[in-house]
């Protein structure tokens, strides 16, 4: 995939963080700038206009950024995918390992109907960990999501293996730290 050079510029890059060899592509720059983040809303109603979606399930917090003003456009409810313990709600959640140790998350069990076209939402994918288990908790709900949409994909870190089973794309790819 072609760089996309005005969306490209207005990703900071942010080397060391949060840790020495890391480099930290920080969304919130296209936040600061309505063109970016007016373009990145467009891209994705332009890719997902005709998709016979039924809701938007995004993920803690920074896919809420992305994901609201999708659902908004689109008119789909949202539902929020939030580590445990966030929603007062009953709550369905998945365990999962990451690289460091295990996480949960959750989804409100009524915001999920049987049947329906879930999209997944979130700024970036790296190694896909955290995305791969909001898909399955949607899927054992009873919805049918096999539909991701990151801003921001980092094919390096191998995500597109653990999803091979999923349709992911992104706005913007990079290959290497």
């Amino acid at each position: 995939m072609e760089k996309n050079k005005f969306l490209d510029s207005s990703i900071r890059k942010i080397k060391d963080f949060p840790h020495k060899g890391i480099l930290f592509y920080d969304i919130t720059s296209i936040l600061q700038n309505p063109a970016a983040f007016t373009y990145c809303i467009d891209e994705m109603v332009k890719l997902y206009k005709d998709a016979g979606l039924d809701s938007v399930a995004c993920i803690e917090a920074r896919g809420f950024l992305f994901a609201a003003p999708f659902a908004l456009k689109m008119k789909l409810p949202l539902i929020l995918i939030r580590k445990k313990g966030k929603l007062p709600g009953e709550t369905l959640e998945k365990s999962f390992t990451l690289e460091y140790g295990e996480d949960t998350i959750q989804i409100h069990k009524d915001d999920v109907k049987a049947g329906d076209k879930v999209l997944v939402i979130d700024d970036l994918i790296a190694t896909g960990g955290t995305v791969k288990a909001s898909l399955e908790l949607l899927n054992e709900a009873g919805a049918s999501a096999n539909d991701v949409f990151c801003v921001i994909g980092l094919p390096f870190l191998q995500y597109e293996e653990l999803l091979s089973e999923y349709r992911v794309k992104t706005l913007i790819n990079y290959d290497s730290e």
